[in-house]
């Protein structure tokens, strides 16, 4: 697997992570441990160095799963986990605390399930308006201090509280959605992040499945599966953003590649501080996209993909109108 540095942190990684979200909810049934255990250390072996988790993702159980499948190549490891997001003692989750009390309890916690004493990329999960931005950076700057945590990162926040931040502590990594059906950081943020020198980690870089060419307008998801709640997903807007499939598979064709090779290459040629963390619980599938960074898309290559969906108009909101009031702040 190729490395890449995410930019100035000098922190270097495989060129693609694994978002680790769906071993544990989302997109139905969570994977057993014993089961999610072997896949992570299966992603190891693979090449993967560089995993992504949250207390959110659960809540709690993604984290510990973690903790004890990378337990032993700790050291071979780059662990990224977030606080931010509201806890209900029974589990239930909903709004944001990035309270500076409340990030040192999250941190303290993700440290014993993760096995570890320390994280080397915190992330803010999202953006909380009652807590200024400047105090939720100072509090992260304390705990790089004390050697709890190794770099302070960000998540779907906008140009304004980046900058706040970045001039508290500097950010090493921000961490949005971005991918070929959703390009909004070209426009708002990815200017930023260079500028300022901050590596930049797209989730959902296969658009939660659907740039990988298995799912249509007739795809009937697992009950417990989010997309169910996603207008972007609904059975009308599948089948209209079906013609972002059809560019992508003639341009898999010439490259005698697949759908989400190319989905993840041409993230990879945006820029070179950009690793996506594409999310499976599959070694197969995870397998074929590792092979995604032995694609090299010219500059040619990309502004084909570029004009050819410029055409096209994405069908239906990325989030429920509920979330978001979490995103872009």
């Amino acid at each position: 697997m190729k490395t890449r540095k995410l930019g100035k942190s000098g922190l270097e990684v495989s060129a693609l992570g694994l978002g680790c979200m769906g071993i544990s909810q989302s997109y139905g049934q969570p994977m057993e441990t014993n089961n999610a255990i072997a896949f992570l250390r299966d992603a190891h072996e693979a090449g993967i160095t560089f995993f992504d988790t949250a207390e959110a993702y659960g809540p709690f159980t993604n984290e510990a799963v973690l903790g004890e499948a990378l337990r032993p190549i700790r050291d071979q490891v780059v662990i990224a986990t977030k606080f931010g997001i509201h806890i209900d003692p029974d589990g239930g989750k909903g709004g944001v605390n990035s309270r500076p009390d409340h990030i040192r309890a999250v941190v303290e916690a993700s440290l014993k399930r993760l096995q570890t004493d320390h994280i080397d990329i915190l992330y803010q999960h999202r953006i909380d308006p009652a807590v200024p931005i400047e105090d939720v950076a100072g509090t992260v700057k304390a705990l790089i201090a004390e050697g709890k945590v190794i770099h302070f990162g960000m998540s779907e926040a906008g140009e304004d509280n980046i900058r706040r931040a970045h001039a508290v502590q500097p950010v090493a990594v921000l961490q949005s959605e971005y991918s070929l059906w959703w390009r909004e950081p070209e426009h708002t943020v990815l200017p930023v992040v260079e500028e300022l020198g901050i590596g930049f980690v797209p989730f959902s870089p296969l658009g939660r499945g659907f740039l990988t060419g298995t799912i249509n307008g007739s795809t009937e998801f697992d009950s417990n599966d989010f997309r169910n709640t996603i207008p972007r997903f609904a059975p009308e807007a599948r089948s209209a953003n079906q013609a972002v499939i059809d560019i992508i598979a003639d341009i898999a064709a010439e490259k005698g590649a697949t759908l989400p090779q190319i989905a993840l290459a041409w993230l990879l040629a945006r820029k070179p501080w950009i690793v996506p963390i594409p999310g499976t619980t599959k070694l197969h599938r995870l397998k074929e996209n590792i092979r995604a960074a032995e694609i090299d898309l010219s500059s040619d290559d990309v502004n084909q993909i570029d004009r050819a969906l410029s055409d096209i108009s994405i069908q239906g909101e990325r989030y429920a109108t509920k979330q978001t009031a979490w995103v872009n702040r």
